[in-house]
């Protein structure tokens, strides 16, 4: 191994005290920040929130500390329908509710993998990976719907947000310190011979103390509950004990199974056209698996323009991190002027950064609107985010279509817009990915 010489050091010294423009450089960002020093004006000049199509202008939820925004986007999409039908005003649904049963389903998905990697050694890939991170508060579209199917939804208002879940740190360290325990004694039982039945009912017992955990933190989740509401036109609705399942039937009332997930993952061994799940990737065991249809980026953008124009929004997952500002709420591809200013080239492209780490799939959204052209081609993309309305255009983001494409990875749509080919190739046998995968990255900002 080579290491770095007095001589070298000297060189770079010289090198970057011959540049004057350095020296201009370092001045501004040591008062002002990288970012703040590098933005290029254009980015926000070109991407102003005036857009072709715009669905709504509802006002914005706030997942505040949690890593819940897969939630808050499934339910936001069914908000949306929810306060046009039924004439509703800043009107949301419980993300606090998904959130408790996905906490309690994540755990049991947890002892269960433990139980089916008990043979191999706590040193292999497969069991460290789950003792690394047992359970968190990110996930995928497919879950959400697993949570939705088996416990229907709530109004905000009759299960409300908790200290635990709009800042979920302390629950999720307990809960973790929880799991890894519960682990140790689950794979002591099968290490002792204990008989299925006998370890069966030890993990019943070790979900009860997670179940009561839960409760304690959140809050017990109601079985049947009262609705009321005024509509716009001020008139009054009620209805009594109501089930979750009931509610969601009755007043969200979306066929989940008419929805499928679209990747665009460039990388070598994922061909277009396939479909493909990833291992020990869900919450609820024996729900329906996660599955993608991979297809490429114009074909993705084109299925989520489809949707948008027959008037419904759309789920989608990002890098929401990568070339962005949070405060004026715009992502634009090369937003910061890293090459004329610091003479650096970041030239990685989409495919390369999945391969080496740099970008995944973070954080899930909703597409609210476009701005297509005279050729009806995408330009810009109007995002609702989950982060409250003190960011962005009251909550809302613009990305430019050059950002879409290198920072998109996932959207929702109803199977309706997809061909008879395409169709059939998501109903076909999926390639299995590895735990690992970046395609089984959970959104998670």
């Amino acid at each position: 191994m080579n290491s770095l010489h007095q001589s070298l050091t000297d060189r770079f010294f010289a090198d970057y005290e011959a540049n004057q423009h350095f020296a201009a450089t370092e001045n501004a960002v040591t008062h002002n920040g990288i970012y703040a020093s590098l933005e290029k004006r254009s980015s926000s000049v070109e991407n102003t929130p005036v857009f072709s199509i715009d669905l709504t202008k509802d006002k914005v939820s706030n997942q505040k500390a949690s890593g819940r925004c897969w939630m808050f986007a499934a339910l936001n999409t069914f908000r949306h329908k929810m306060i046009a039908g039924f004439q509703l005003e800043d009107f949301e649904l419980s993300q606090a509710h998904t959130f408790f049963w996905d906490k309690y389903e994540k755990s049991n998905w947890f002892l269960e993998q433990i139980l089916a990697t008990a043979d191999q050694a706590l040193t292999s890939r497969k069991v460290k990976f789950l003792l690394d991170v047992p359970q968190q508060d990110g996930g995928q579209w497919d879950m959400v719907v697993s949570l939705f199917e088996k416990y229907g939804v709530v109004p905000k208002s009759v299960y409300p947000e908790s200290i635990s879940s709009s800042n979920s740190r302390e629950l999720n360290a307990v809960l973790n310190k929880l799991l890894r325990q519960d682990a140790q004694i689950l794979r002591d039982l099968v290490t002792a011979g204990q008989t299925q039945e006998d370890i069966q009912t030890k993990k019943e017992e070790l979900l009860q103390e997670i179940f009561n955990f839960l409760a304690m933190s959140l809050g017990l989740p109601p079985r049947t509950f009262d609705f009321a509401y005024r509509d716009k036109d001020d008139h009054y609705h009620s209805e009594t004990g109501l089930t979750p399942q009931e509610f969601y039937k009755k007043y969200v009332d979306i066929q989940l199974d008419d929805y499928v997930s679209i990747i665009n993952a460039p990388t070598a061994g994922k061909p277009y056209g396939k479909s493909y799940t990833v291992e020990m990737l869900g919450n609820v065991v024996g729900s329906r698996p996660v599955r993608y249809l991979n297809v490429e980026m114009d074909r993705l953008k084109s299925l989520a323009i489809a949707q948008m124009q027959a008037g419904e929004t759309v789920w989608f997952g990002s890098d929401v991190g990568q070339s962005s500002n949070r405060k004026t709420g715009v992502m634009a591809n090369g937003m910061y002027d890293f090459a004329s200013s610091m003479k650096i080239d970041l030239h990685q492209d989409k495919a390369s950064r999945l391969d080496y780490g740099e970008s995944l799939m973070t954080h899930a959204m909703v597409l609210t609107g476009v701005d297509l052209d005279e050729n009806g081609q995408s330009i810009k993309w109007k995002i609702e985010n989950s982060w409250g309305d003190k960011v962005g255009d009251k909550g809302y983001f613009v990305a430019s279509d050059s950002w879409m494409d290198e920072y998109t990875y996932q959207i929702v749509v109803r199977k309706e817009f997809l061909t008879e080919a395409e169709l059939a190739a998501y109903n076909a046998e999926p390639i299995v990915l590895a735990p690992w995968d970046p395609m089984g990255a959970l959104a998670s900002k």
